[in-house]
């Protein structure tokens, strides 16, 4: 396989978790039109619907899963309709998640103010809610000795900032899963299963905006931060990071596995001078 060709998705059958979100439905627009079939699970069924008529009426292929990811039952469900439907499972997008707001620490708020069951709640929702899904439709890959997972990390798990403790202990987290999953897979199963992940840099999102914006829209200093110290100079688009899931799903990185991609504009790199 030659060119192009090595990064199509043609007939592969993804599940992207959260494709209902702002980035996850940007993700999975992206993966229809690189050919996949794509299965959308998310608890909210009416944006689960509108996002596969979207991608309908572009001319590809979906269904919507509905699920809750910290619910192994409802996602185990969903697997089998997943199944009866498409019969097979090529790849899995970890895209569910996001900020816990009572987790988040703003700056005139007493540190230890925090309860530490808001942080769990944070934690069960990006770490667990990665680890089931992939406990669930990893499964039926292990069987076949194919498949892609691509799970999705953050700036915040490479350097630590400031306010998202919950959120940046999951993340952390999320990557030695990663890591950990890629052996393991890799030597139990051999070269057909890859484990990586994505890790973006700051992308105005819904479940950011509170974080990001000031009331009447324009840029908080904590933005003009990211702003002023990512050489791009600028924030990210979701449609972004398409390109780098793609790859890592595609035949094109098919001898890597254990990988954190950062997609950030070079604000991991940059020392600030």
């Amino acid at each position: 396989m030659n060119g192009l060709e090595q990064f199509s998705l043609k007939d592969k059958v993804i599940v992207i978790t959260g494709g209902t979100g702002v980035l996850g439905g940007e993700i999975a627009m992206g993966l229809s039109a690189a050919g996949a079939k794509v299965a959308i699970l998310g608890r909210n069924s009416e944006k689960a619907n509108k996002r596969v008529e979207a991608i309908r009426q572009a001319g590809g292929e979906a269904i919507a899963l509905i699920a809750d990811v910290l619910e192994e039952k409802q996602v185990i469900d969903a697997r089998e309709q997943l199944l009866e439907q498409w019969g097979q499972v090529d790849g899995l997008v970890n895209a569910a998640g996001g900020n816990v707001p009572e987790s988040v620490v703003s700056p005139d708020q007493d540190l230890f103010s925090v309860k530490v069951n808001d942080i769990k709640k944070a934690v069960d929702l990006n770490l667990y809610g990665t680890v089931i899904p992939v406990h669930v439709f990893a499964e039926v890959m292990a069987k076949v000795a194919k498949g892609v997972i691509v799970n999705i990390s953050s700036l915040a798990a490479q350097r630590p900032l400031t306010r998202v403790v919950g959120y940046s202990m999951a993340k952390s987290a999320i990557e030695s899963y990663t890591k950990w999953m890629a052996i393991e897979m890799a030597q139990r199963y051999g070269d057909g299963i890859r484990v990586n992940a994505i890790a973006p840099g700051v992308f105005l999102t819904v479940q950011n905006k509170d974080l990001l914006l000031n009331k009447d829209g324009s840029f908080a200093e904590r933005t003009r931060q990211f702003v002023t110290n990512t050489p791009f100079g600028r924030l990210g688009v979701p449609e972004e990071l398409t390109g780098t899931v793609i790859w890592l799903l595609s035949d094109a990185s098919r001898f890597v596995t254990g990988e954190i991609v950062l997609v950030d504009g070079g604000f991991n790199v940059y020392s600030g001078v």
